[in-house]
């Protein structure tokens, strides 16, 4: 019991967004498979369509930046793939993952290296910290929907 204990006290669950330019481009399988591939654990996933509103209050961070009403729009411009993410250290291992958010920048093998087309439709979206997985798994999933052992 204690071991278990230990273990899921170094396990951290994130967020991560297939968005909509790479759902468009058939890469959800890809884009898993690089994710399994880095021994990361995709816990909960389903596709959704966002509407303005969700996508408002999603980013609702970055209201005040220049780029927020195009961002919105990009996300409600097609399905997306939400996913719940598991791993040791997993917030951090997947926002490498990810690669820098200009695709251009991005270090090789990362997912936007590989799939990202520009800075706006760089293919897919990490929770950057402790707090902000939380909320943001929070908006798109109920517990009941996160499988965890």
């Amino acid at each position: 019991m204690e071991a278990t204990l230990i273990l899921r006290t170094y396990m951290e669950l994130t967020l991560s967004i297939i968005k909509p330019d790479a759902v468009k481009r058939n890469l959800i399988g890809s884009i898993n498979s690089l994710i399994e591939k880095n021994k990361i654990e995709i816990v909960a996933q389903k596709m959704i369509k966002l509407s303005i509103e969700d996508a408002q209050n999603f980013y609702n961070v970055h209201k005040e930046r220049a780029f927020f009403d195009d961002l919105c729009n990009y996300m409600v411009s097609g399905p997306i793939v939400v996913q719940v993410l598991k791993g040791k250290n997993v917030i951090v291992k997947y926002r490498d993952l990810m690669g820098a958010t200009n695709p251009e920048n991005a270090e090789d093998n990362t997912i936007r290296k590989l799939h990202g087309l520009s800075v706006e439709e760089n293919s897919v979206h990490g929770s950057d910290s402790k707090d902000n997985a939380k909320v943001e798994i929070d908006f798109f999933f109920a517990k009941r929907e996160i499988f965890v052992i």
